[in-house]
């Protein structure tokens, strides 16, 4: 939604205050001087990242306007399902865990929790270190580095997600300088042209210039910055199982641990104690 508001006021804005100075918007509609720009800028963003990159920033698009996946909700629900698991394992063992984590999909401990159980990639996260329990890992030190790794592919993938939009944001203004060259070339060709004919030509290719600049400050860079917090958000998601199960791993008691997992969580999106008390009690018993 915020997104669509900065959209709104960064067109409004520049678009108006050009109207109100007597421009005509007539003139800004140059569709050649923006094939140029953004085809050369997606042609070199394809070149210079791999598909995955390509692909990702893609299915990344919604995130715009949707804004970071995981809501104060979201959070309860895991801190929940977090008390539930650790709750199970204090009473019955670590063992007790196997049917679960083996087959999330058909676990009944999980069916109560439906958005951490829709969400693949958090669930293989935390049933792949749930399961080292069930195998006998102990060493919450080891666990925790071996966490730590596979967060920071994590976060190099995303990285290269928002990195690739921001490389893209900067290189507009220098192809929207092409765009007004090669304009300038079109215009000289036309030199014994009339001056309202050339004063068109000369207008197009500035355009160019105007085009790269608006589009690399007032959007795409914008964008790129829109990306890094989201997926830096998101990421206290995983962050959040790492901690509880590593207070689970030293022994903590499950009300211990979930305190632990709580207080990773940024203030936006983190329950209070009374709030995730209550929706603790409301579990109730594991079976």
């Amino acid at each position: 939604m915020l997104f669509i508001i900065g959209f709104v006021v960064v067109i409004g804005a520049v678009l108006g205050g050009y109207m109100g100075g007597g421009g005509h918007l007539g003139v800004l509609w140059q569709p050649l001087e923006f094939l140029i720009i953004f085809g050369a800028g997606i042609g070199a963003f394809v070149i210079s990242n791999p598909m995955t990159v390509v692909k990702g920033t893609g299915k990344s698009m919604p995130l715009l306007v949707k804004g970071a996946k995981y809501k104060k909700d979201h959070y309860v629900e895991l801190l929940t399902l977090l008390y539930s698991v650790f709750k199970l394992a204090k009473s019955k063992g670590d063992l007790a865990l196997e049917q679960h984590v083996e087959n999330p999909a058909e676990s009944t401990l999980f069916a109560n929790f439906p958005k951490f159980q829709s969400d693949h990639h958090a669930v293989e996260f935390m049933c792949d270190y749930l399961r080292m329990l069930t195998l006998g890992t102990s060493n919450a030190f080891e666990v925790e580095a071996l966490m730590d790794a596979e967060l920071d592919v994590h976060h190099a993938e995303d990285a290269a997600i928002s990195g690739a939009m921001a490389t893209l944001g900067d290189s507009l203004p220098a192809l929207g300088i092409v765009a007004a060259v090669l304009g300038i070339i079109h215009t000289m060709g036309s030199i014994t042209e009339p001056p309202e004919i050339l004063g068109h030509l000369i207008g197009a290719a500035l355009v160019g210039t105007f085009s790269g600049i608006l589009f690399s400050y007032g959007f795409v860079s914008p964008m790129a910055q829109s990306f890094e917090k989201t997926f830096e958000s998101d990421s206290r998601y995983l962050a959040c199982i790492r901690a509880g199960i590593l207070a689970h791993m030293q022994g903590y008691a499950p009300q211990v641990s979930i305190e632990f997992a709580r207080k990773v969580l940024g203030s936006d999106v983190r329950p209070s104690f009374s709030e995730l008390e209550e929706a603790v009690n409301e579990v109730g018993s594991v079976a």
